[in-house]
C-alpha cells in the first residue's frame, strides 16, 4: 500500500511549461507514480523540511531524486541544495540540477554545493523526454542510495 505521503520524486520547476513536459515525459516512460511539483525553491525546502503548508508530512520518507531548476524566485536552486546538503536527514538524497543555465559560474556553484549532476535542459521536447526517461531510469532504477 503507497502512503500518501511518500514522493519518489521531488520537482522543483518554477516554469510550468517546463513542469509539464518534464511530468509529461516521466509519466509516458512509466519510470514512478508519486512526483511532487513543487514551484519554487522555498516550496521545496517546505516540503523537505515539513514546514509550513507541508508540516502535515512530518515523519515522511525523503523522496528518491531531487530534480531541481537553478534559476528560481524567493530561494534559488543553488540555496536548495546548500540547505540540503547541510540537514543530516536529506544530506544523502540525490540531486540533479535539471536547467536552462549553460553559465560556467553556475556549474561550478551547484557541483561545489553538492549537487549529484548537472543537466541543461534539450530545448525539443522528444530531446528533453529522453534526457528525462534516462535521468528517472538511472537515479530510480538502477542507481543504488546509501542505506539508512
Amino acid at each position: 500500500m503507497s502512503n500518501q505521503n511518500t514522493v519518489d520524486l521531488l520537482l522543483v520547476e518554477d516554469r510550468p511549461e517546463d513542469a509539464e513536459l518534464a511530468l509529461m515525459a516521466l509519466k509516458r516512460h512509466k519510470l514512478l507514480n508519486n512526483i511532487k511539483w513543487v514551484k519554487d525553491g522555498q516550496e521545496a525546502l517546505d516540503f523537505l523540511f515539513f514546514e509550513g503548508a507541508y508540516a502535515h508530512r512530518k515523519g515522511a520518507a525523503n523522496p528518491k531524486l531531487i530534480l531541481l531548476d537553478i534559476k528560481m524566485p524567493k530561494v534559488s536552486g543553488l540555496e536548495v541544495i546548500e540547505a540540503v546538503r547541510k540537514n543530516p536527514t536529506t544530506k544523502t538524497i540525490p540531486i540533479v540540477a535539471l536547467t536552462i543555465s549553460r553559465e560556467q559560474n553556475d556549474r561550478l556553484d551547484a557541483y561545489n554545493l553538492g549537487a549529484n549532476s548537472y543537466i541543461v535542459k534539450p530545448v525539443e521536447f522528444e530531446n528533453f523526454s529522453e534526457c528525462v526517461r534516462e535521468l528517472g531510469f538511472y537515479w530510480l532504477l538502477l542507481n543504488e542510495p546509501p542505506l539508512k
